[in-house]
């Protein structure tokens, strides 16, 4: 494989597995500084005006998704390993190096589907007239570009 190529297919498949960690920052995000996913954070605590029983069942959500996404950035890294042990071993888009771009690809599926799960567990409790402004916040998340 040539110097040129392999730089390139590096480049993909760093950008991929960046994608799925990204997604699940801005949609989420742990700081609420942080744009977007910051605003749908300050939304349900701040602004939204929850009820102590949303705000119990929020919280719960929270921290089992927190233990989910840690779980699979764990994997997301551990596949990366195993893909750059992959590309070294063949030196070429060989068989071992597809497997594992699978695999992350997999992951990173999983995590994005696992932090859509999230989104719909969050909304789902929320009162019919909190929910536009959840989901123009989420629609805000996935359309502007972090600042």
């Amino acid at each position: 494989m040539s110097r040129t190529r392999w730089t390139v297919l590096v480049a993909i498949v760093a950008f991929l597995a960046a994608l799925g960690g990204v997604l699940a920052g801005r949609m989420i995000g742990d700081r609420p500084s942080t744009a977007h996913g910051g605003e749908l954070h300050a939304l349900l605590h701040d602004d939204m005006r929850l009820t102590p029983e949303q705000m119990r069942r929020l919280d719960a959500l929270e921290a089992g998704y927190a233990t989910q996404r840690a779980a699979l950035q764990a994997q997301m890294r551990a596949d990366n390993a195993r893909l750059a042990q992959a590309m070294a071993a063949e030196q070429d888009d060989g068989p071992r190096v597809a497997a594992a771009v699978d695999a992350s690809h997999r992951t990173m599926g999983t995590l994005q589907k696992a932090t859509l799960a999230h989104v719909f567990a969050m909304r789902r409790l929320l009162r019919p007239d909190q929910t536009p402004a959840f989901d123009r916040a989420v629609a805000r998340a996935l359309t502007h570009p972090a600042q």
